[in-house]
């Protein structure tokens, strides 16, 4: 069994409630809240702005040309490819783009690109994929379950972002992760593996909590900030 295997397996019981999350199976069911989409945006709009420093950060890491390529390649992808879902969100509730672009992390968002800058910058190229790996990891398969269980046409509302994150090409930026994850897995002692399956864990753990934060539209308590004099 290969290592990325093995996480996968450990965190089952995660990709699973991911599933049956009401706002995820609610994008299969046409039936997700409108306030609780533009959440969403304007959330992962800056959590994948985050993504991509980390994605340059694992770049810098890197020895191999290959690497380095593939890291700069996900990067344009991010930027140029991964909006196309937020506009199919963004057309359904009626919002322009760049209205939700620009806004404060929730706590939620905000502790996971925390969560994942912390392992990018302490840990090796290993430790810092394995935090961002469940995020395209339980996005290809969110796509793949809701094509399986509801079998959207093109007339979906969510046809768009389903079939996306369901699609080939996705996949393939998954396996790619998980092959170099593999590969410098084999090289890692016992220790770092514990810190590699710890980032991995957590990381899906934040996954699920980010679906909850954008779901109840979660905001931080006593947000105004009052300076005495």
């Amino acid at each position: 069994m290969s290592f990325t295997r093995q996480l996968r397996d450990e965190n089952q019981d995660i990709f699973q409630a991911i599933f049956n999350h009401p706002f995820v199976d609610g994008i299969g069911k046409k039936d997700v809240p409108n306030d609780s989409i533009a959440h969403y945006i304007k959330a992962d709009f800056e959590y994948l702005n985050a993504f991509m420093r980390i994605y340059g950060i694992a770049l810098s890491k890197s020895d191999k040309r290959e690497d380095i390529r593939f890291f700069g390649e996900q990067i344009q992808f991010v930027l140029n490819s991964e909006n196309h879902p937020h506009h199919n969100f963004c057309d359904h509730i009626g919002i322009g783009y760049e209205e939700l672009q620009g806004h404060p992390l929730p706590p939620t968002a905000d502790h996971y690109i925390k969560h994942m800058m912390y392992h990018a910058q302490t840990g090796g190229l290993a430790e810092t994929i394995s935090a961002l790996l469940p995020c395209p990891w339980t996005y290809l398969e969110i796509g793949q379950e809701l094509m399986s269980k509801y079998k959207p046409k093109k007339n979906h509302p969510f046809y768009p972002w389903i079939s996306f994150y369901a699609d080939e090409r996705f996949g393939k930026i998954v396996t790619e992760m998980r092959n170099r994850l593999d590969e410098f897995a084999e090289h890692t002692s016992w220790d770092e593996q514990k810190k590699i399956k710890e980032a991995f864990r957590k990381s899906c753990q934040l996954e699920l909590a980010f679906w909850e934060m954008a779901y109840t539209c979660e905001d931080w308590p006593m947000k105004e900030l009052v300076i005495g004099r």
